[in-house]
């Protein structure tokens, strides 16, 4: 992910994303990390009724993590009139010339991710209101079908008018063609995506279903993190928290309870965390909220094997500070003298798209350079603008700024120069990790997918800040050198296995890296190795949509 770029002029900080809005099918709110997350409502309570009994699913729903929105005043005195008819759509003009920054409430002081005053000026809600209208009439990739039943003045902010501007259109009855259309918090935002910050305990849960009994097991616990801290590892079951049972707690009272401890609002709140490790239940912990930075690669590592070295990494986020550790890890592993790579993207949700192409480059080599990784197409009204905009393979760095240990633009880029590559998958694995399954496809590489089908989200965004919120409404979709963009549904693994919570990433006995190993040493898929049924099962990563999606930097 990406902070909001320089802006020289009139620009917007337009980051294109892939949005790939895979979260647990949970009632409870699905926040990655543990943490505080964004979106559009808030959490629903837990069914009281008893769980139903369905066909399993490929994909599953979609969950709209809370958000704190930013204040915004009711119908404050200002140059619009709240209670005025809509605007003629037709007149409307441009967004960002005419109604951009214009705020009910403007805040005031200076953004600490910039360095500057913020750009709110004093306006009223209407403008905040007609600033969004026209936006999605310009941007919107369905702009024709946004419904025209509702008017402005039937609401009070912002982010709920936001939430009526995208198609009602379904693709199958009761899934409908537009999952993926949230808000964050514009500090939020930042953090993340500047570098990798949210605050939490530093543990993002899987979740095998909605209602209870609830099984919600531990993936990932940041290395320093207070979960580490405290002991928590991958595979520890959650079974009770802040005095509440976890599994099959269903009361309102109850539920409130579990979302304030999961779900921290602010840092330095503590909540008690009562875990399972295999049939043993281990004494309570105490988990104090703080923001928490995640690394993007781990578990960097050689594998010696009879046919070669095999490279690993765990790659978790294209974020902007991805890109010094991506490169570090390949100067390792080129170092070692791997001559294959097994790349573990099983719960990566997405990120920069620069960053995409950056690891894509570093995984095919020269071979690649120069040739199209990913062209996008937008609505028609855009595409009668401008020329095709396309992402190449490049060989030297994007240069992100205002990261730490921040690489110089133009440092050139190491690679291990394969013909093929393996690609750890799981229904997590979405958006800019698929630009890079389908893009090294489109300059014929090979990719073998181990585990599971990757979640499908080819979609893409600009995240546009407003008077705090930052919105995300999908503008395109992306095709690699081949036109190929047509994965909504996922890719389908070569040898499909369940992600296995037993062992801890990087393990060679894990059951898809060693899948991946015996694979790459037959080419068969062998038998699933044996681990118990409930960390076999299928999971969905509990995390916010915002983790979950890709980028395009460009000035409008």
């Amino acid at each position: 992910m990406k902070s909001p770029t320089t802006q020289t002029g009139r620009t917007t900080p337009s980051l294109r994303l892939i949005c790939t809005a895979v979260a647990v099918a949970s009632a409870l709110a699905a926040c990655g990390g543990g943490g505080g997350g964004g979106g559009s409502s808030t959490p629903p309570p837990v069914s009281t009724t008893p769980p139903v009994v369905t066909p399993p699913v490929v994909t599953p729903p979609v969950v709209t993590p809370p958000v704190v929105t930013p204040p915004v005043a009711t119908n404050p005195t200002g140059p619009a009139n709240p209670s005025a008819p809509d605007p003629d759509i037709a007149t409307l003009g441009d967004a960002f010339d005419t109604y951009w920054n214009y705020c009910a409430t403007p805040r005031t002081g200076t953004d600490p991710y910039t360095g500057k005053a913020y750009p709110d000026k004093q306006g009223t809600l209407r403008d905040e209101l007609t600033f969004l209208r026209a936006w999605s009439n310009q941007y919107y990739l369905w702009y024709n079908e946004i419904p025209t039943d509702f008017k402005m003045a039937s609401f009070t902010n912002p982010v709920d008018y936001f939430d009526k501007l995208k198609t009602p259109l379904e693709i199958s009855p009761g899934v409908p063609k537009d999952k993926f259309h949230f808000t964050y918090t514009s500090a939020d935002w930042d953090k993340l995506s500047t570098s990798g910050i949210e605050l939490g305990y530093g543990v993002t849960w899987t979740s095998s279903g909605a209602t209870a009994p609830r099984t919600w097991q531990a993936s990932i616990v940041e290395p320093g993190s207070p979960a580490a801290i405290a002991g928590l590892r991958r595979g520890d079951q959650l079974v009770v928290l802040d005095g509440v049972d976890f599994v099959n707690a269903t009361d309102g009272a109850a539920v409130d309870k579990i979302n304030a401890g999961l779900f921290p609002a602010t840092a330095g709140e503590s909540h008690s965390f009562t875990v399972k490790r295999g049939t043993a239940t281990l004494p309570a912990v105490t988990l104090v909220a703080k923001d928490v930075t995640a690394l993007s690669v781990k578990n960097t590592k050689i594998i010696d094997t009879p046919t070669g070295k095999v490279g690993y990494l765990s790659f978790e986020n294209h974020n902007a500070v991805a890109e010094r550790q991506l490169i570090d890890s390949f100067n390792t592993l080129k170092a070692g003298g791997a001559t294959d790579l097994v790349l573990d993207m099983r719960y990566n949700g997405g990120g920069l798209l620069n960053i995409a192409s950056e690891l894509a480059y570093m995984i095919a080599g020269p071979a690649s350079s120069g040739k199209v990784f990913e062209r996008l197409q937008y609505n028609n009204k855009i595409e009668a603008k401008q020329a095709a905009e396309t992402i190449l393979f490049e060989p030297t760095a994007y240069g992100f700024t205002g990261v730490a240990n921040a690489v110089a633009k133009g440092t050139t880029l190491p690679y291990l120069g394969l013909s093929r590559v393996t690609i750890l998958t799981t229904p997590g694995t979405c958006s800019a990790s698929e630009s890079v399954i389908n893009s090294l496809r489109g300059v014929n590489v090979e990719v073998n997918l181990i585990g599971g089908g990757t979640c499908g989200k080819p979609y893409g965004f600009t995240p546009v800040p407003n008077c705090g919120t930052t919105y995300f409404s999908i503008e395109f979709k992306g095709v690699n050198a081949k036109g190929v963009g047509d994965y909504d549904n996922g890719f389908t693994p070569t040898c499909a296995v369940n992600d296995d919570l037993t062992r801890e990433l990087g393990d060679t006995s894990e059951a898809l890296l060693s899948t991946a190993l015996s694979f790459r040493a037959n080419g068969v898929c062998p038998a699933q190795p044996r681990t118990s049924v409930q960390a076999m099962a299928a999971r969905t990563q509990v995390r916010p949509k915002v983790s979950q999606i890709a980028i395009h930097t460009k000035a409008r």
